[in-house]
């Protein structure tokens, strides 16, 4: 059975030439209805709402540019072809100007026109589709640019509308690469605060001789090169939110410094005795296992408790595959606009989208928006991202898999790597899922320290 591919209706005065290509269209899939005026096509789009109009420019009484503002005034989406003779082509140029999809010139070629009606349809599919995507990430999240629509990000969503609007202190934790900057600012923005500054400072990117006059600023003469006073980010993001990143690099001075800010609401500029008062909304970021780092002495319990107000976790993005389509579109849409010239309305094969999907993406949305950015800078003018067009780790997860779950390569394995290699990945996965800590790492794979420390030594692995 051919497939149909849409309604479409034809409008020309000339009897046979439309008979005949109202037949060979039906042929291909369509579905035809005929007209030989303007005003019977504008009954017949009243009544029913066609995908495609075919019409002759010069007809009898009202014309086919009266036919196309009539079609497209009834139905946004509809697309228009117009048809006309060699010496009216600059009256096609003017349709396709005023909303036309497209033009032939009789004589046509019917493979041609075959060939306008493929590519015009499917562009409207494409643009569908890419507003069905945004419909979508506007639905899924009210949090600026954080998208998903897996259960966990759900439940986070729920989280975050519940403390947005609180002054109490937030601790995210999660994986690098999880978004923990981006939440911490759609807090903010979705806050009281949202009118004042949100300042944040990664503690982990500056030198610890320059972290304490970076977070609590410094006064004149306080060491060489002080020519000035100078605010540090807690007197910028006074009223507003401070955001200190990767929390758990900060060193005991700093850390004592900071419990008597969270404490007192009051610090004291570097090289000044007099203390400074202020209204800062805290939210802090990690992805170590500061419970460990208590343990072993590297962070303050008392700061641990006073920044784990309201703790709030950030999912990997392996544990949200289903979020995986939304942000590759919402990253080819971003990346592609940027491009010089700008791409727009680019697809992604299924194939390909699967292979991405079934990736673990240990470097999370940060490694899934480069790795788009990648594709999308080495495949220049394509309209479509092939599996051949991704990188090669993912061009290699092509498996035939056995209903216990295991995969198998269609080129083979060499046995002994593949377990080494196996082996070595789940103990790696479980030192980072346990933030470095031995004593977990063994208990998630059910086997006994010693038996954990002897494999990462016999595996080279770090821990």
């Amino acid at each position: 059975m051919t497939e149909k591919k849409g309604h479409l209706l034809i409008v020309e005065d000339e009897a046979s030439l439309r008979e005949i290509t109202a037949e060979r269209l039906s042929e291909h899939g369509y579905l035809v209805t005929q007209a030989d005026t303007g005003e019977t096509a504008c009954s017949l789009l009243a009544d029913f709402a066609f995908d495609i109009v075919i019409t002759d420019l010069r007809l009898p009484g009202m014309d086919g540019m009266a036919v196309i503002e009539k079609a497209r005034e009834l139905y946004s989406e509809i697309i228009t072809v117009v048809v006309t003779g060699y010496g009216t082509v600059p009256d096609a140029v003017t349709a396709i100007k005023r909303g036309a999809s497209d033009f032939v010139t009789k004589p046509f070629q019917f493979d041609h026109l075959l060939h306008i009606l493929a590519s015009t349809l499917e562009q409207r599919r494409l643009k569908s589709e890419n507003a069905y995507l945004r419909s979508q990430l506007q639905q899924g999240y009210g949090f600026q640019d954080i998208i998903g629509q897996s259960p966990a990000m759900l439940k986070l969503f729920k989280v975050l509308e519940t403390v947005s609007n609180t002054t109490s202190t937030i601790l995210l934790t999660g994986e690098t690469g999880t978004g923990k900057e981006l939440v911490a600012r759609a807090i903010h923005h979705n806050s009281s605060r949202a009118q004042e500054r949100f300042v944040p400072l990664n503690c982990g990117a500056i030198p610890e001789t320059l972290l304490e006059t970076e977070l609590f600023g410094h006064v004149k003469g306080a060491f060489t090169g002080a020519i000035a006073n100078r605010a540090g980010r807690l007197e910028q993001a006074d009223r507003g939110t401070l955001f200190l990143d990767e929390i758990g690099t900060m060193s005991a001075n700093l850390q004592s410094k900071l419990l008597r800010v969270l404490q007192e609401r009051e610090f004291e500029r570097v090289g000044d005795a007099q203390s400074t008062k202020v209204d800062v909304r805290f939210i802090a970021a990690t992805n170590s296992d500061l419970a460990e780092m208590i343990e072993l002495g590297r962070f303050r319990e008392d700061l641990f408790y006073r920044l784990n107000v309201i703790p709030i976790h950030l999912p990997p993005l392996r544990d949200r595959r289903e979020d995986v389509p939304l942000l590759v579109q919402r990253f080819i849409n971003k990346l592609g606009q940027k491009q010089e010239p700008a791409r727009a309305n680019i697809r992604i094969s299924q194939e390909a989208m699967r292979r991405i999907m079934a990736f673990d993406w240990p470097g999370n949305i940060r490694q899934l928006e480069n790795t788009i950015e990648r594709v999308l800078v080495l495949t220049p003018g394509q309209s479509q991202i092939d599996i051949s067009d991704l990188p090669l780790e993912l061009q290699e997860t092509n498996r035939v898999t056995t209903s216990s779950g295991v995969s198998l390569p269609e080129s083979g394995i060499d046995l002994q790597n593949y377990l080494r290699n196996l082996e070595r990945s789940l103990l790696g996965l479980a030192l980072e899922r346990t933030g470095g800590n031995q004593n977990k790492a063994a208990e998630l794979l059910n086997i006994k320290r010693t038996t954990f420390i002897e494999k990462t030594k016999r595996l080279s692995l770090d821990s």
